[in-house]
């Protein structure tokens, strides 16, 4: 058996162990127990105005890359509260509605990132928290010219734009 890492509750190197209908999984002999990988998990957010004609892009953290807004998810929280909960947080808006677009595993990180368009209450960009350095609302074309190049944001974009334009 090929180890695969260490025991997350016992601290002991884990073993590559066959499991039917799974098939080769870490294993921890000392706890006699199958360990599934963990990893984050993270939402983000396209994030509409009211007349959805336009795309909030945020800066953050001193970087003047345009992104999604994004967060990761508490213990205890779905991803869709964690996006409600995240916009009011940084941008000081309240979600009217939600739909999912895509996740992605972002192997930096360690995070699955679940990706969301949404359409927000009000076009105030006013009441930010200190996480957000810069916002602006963009048109759609200049939110696809402005965002991160190859970057996951540029990707959730892309993917949702192609699916829902005209």
């Amino acid at each position: 058996m090929a180890e695969s890492g260490y025991c997350q509750i016992c601290g002991s190197k884990l073993m590559l162990k066959y499991l039917e209908n799974e098939g080769e999984i870490p294993f921890c002999e000392k706890c006699n127990a199958f360990r599934f990988r963990m990893y984050n998990v993270a939402m983000s957010a396209i994030v509409y105005h009211p007349d959805r004609n336009k795309i909030a892009l945020i800066q953050q953290y001193g970087n003047k890359n345009n992104i999604l807004v994004a967060g990761y998810v508490n213990i205890g929280e779905s991803v869709e509260e964690t996006v409600k909960r995240e916009i009011k947080e940084e941008l000081g808006l309240n979600v009217r509605l939600m739909t999912y677009n895509e996740s992605s595993y972002y192997e930096p990180s360690n995070t699955l990132m679940v990706n969301f368009a949404c359409v927000v209450d009000s076009d105030d960009l006013s009441k930010t928290n200190d996480e957000i350095d810069a916002i602006h609302w963009y048109s759609i074309e200049d939110a696809k010219k402005n965002i991160l190049k190859n970057s996951l944001a540029e990707q959730f974009l892309l993917h949702w734009l192609k699916k829902h334009q005209e």
